[in-house]
């Protein structure tokens, strides 16, 4: 015995027409979840701090809130530790994401050939990712001791004056790079890597058939293939360095950044302003002057890379 069509399909009319809109509906059901929960905990907070950022709120008393409208900002564009800690930010961001990123290529390429235990060199890059930042930063202050550390006790074992760390400007933003370069190198390595297996083989025989080195071979099939992931970790590793903080906030331990603010970065001039002084309304304006900058450089990485694929092309 046969179904007819009437018996497997709804009778036409308010039925087939509640099936077919649930079916318009799913997808969107779908996907909700994110999007409630990104509106929750991204949006609204991200709103709400550009609405404090325009009043007066103290620590003290949340629950009053004073107009203020810019005054927030035209004051923090006065203020010369804002100015310093967006120059330490840009010069520790350079120090640790230029050698990161170069290193991270390197490695990359080294793992990339087939090399005897290449499993537990591969799951050993990411094992400074996975150490927490604090105690990362701990032993690296440690080591960066000016009477005790390590560093020092080599420089003076090849009869060199030992380097104070944590107050020298260049030495102690030196420092802090160096901390986050050791935990980020093997993380981009791996992007890297999975980079380069997805670049065809027949390339780098074609190459290799050429007569072209591994050298060459690496400037001219490697390089232009990882384009697109040397251009996201570009984007990303300056949006770290932006928000720099857990590690110099733990390699002295204040959120001043040093005895002459010489490495604080705008992540401990927020937190300093936020919650050493109490002017929430001053630290949502640098949250706010932060994200504007995020968005400009990752801007101006996203046209970097769309003129030179427009010259390649």
């Amino acid at each position: 015995m046969t179904l007819t069509s009437s018996a497997r399909l709804p009778a036409a009319g308010p039925a087939r027409t509640r099936v077919r809109r649930a079916g318009r509906l799913a997808p969107y059901g779908f996907v909700a979840p994110f999007f409630v929960l990104f509106a929750a905990f991204g949006l609204f907070p991200l709103l709400y701090t550009a609405y404090v950022s325009l009043h007066r709120v103290e620590l003290q008393s949340t629950d009053r809130m004073d107009w203020l409208g810019l005054q927030n900002y035209t004051r923090l564009l006065a203020d010369p530790f804002f100015w310093n800690a967006l120059r330490n930010t840009f010069t520790i961001g350079v120090l640790s994401t230029v050698p990161q990123l170069l290193m991270a290529l390197g490695l990359a390429h080294l793992l990339n050939y087939r090399l005897r235990g290449r499993t537990f060199f591969r799951v050993a890059m990411l094992l400074p990712y996975a150490t927490s930042v604090a105690a990362a930063t701990l032993v690296f202050a440690q080591l960066f001791g000016r009477d005790y550390g390590l560093i020092n006790w080599a420089l003076r074992q090849l009869g060199l004056d030992p380097v104070d760390w944590q107050a020298d400007t260049w030495a102690s933003q030196f420092g802090v790079s160096a901390i986050v370069t050791w935990r980020w190198t093997g993380y981009n390595a791996l992007i890297y890597l999975a980079g380069m297996q997805a670049i065809p083989g027949e390339l780098y025989e074609s190459a290799a058939v050429d007569g072209a080195s591994k050298w060459q071979q690496f400037r001219h099939v490697t390089v232009p293939g990882l384009r697109p992931t040397i251009v996201f970790t570009v984007v990303v590793s300056t949006i770290g360095a932006t928000q720099l903080f857990g590690e110099p906030l733990l390699y002295e331990g204040n959120a001043g950044g040093g005895i002459s603010h010489q490495y604080q970065t705008l992540g401990l001039y927020l937190y300093e302003q936020g919650w050493s002084f109490f002017h929430l309304g001053r630290a949502a304006a640098v949250a706010w002057v932060m994200f504007l900058l995020i968005v400009l450089l990752a801007l101006l990485n996203a046209a970097i890379a769309a003129r030179r694929n427009r010259t390649d092309r």
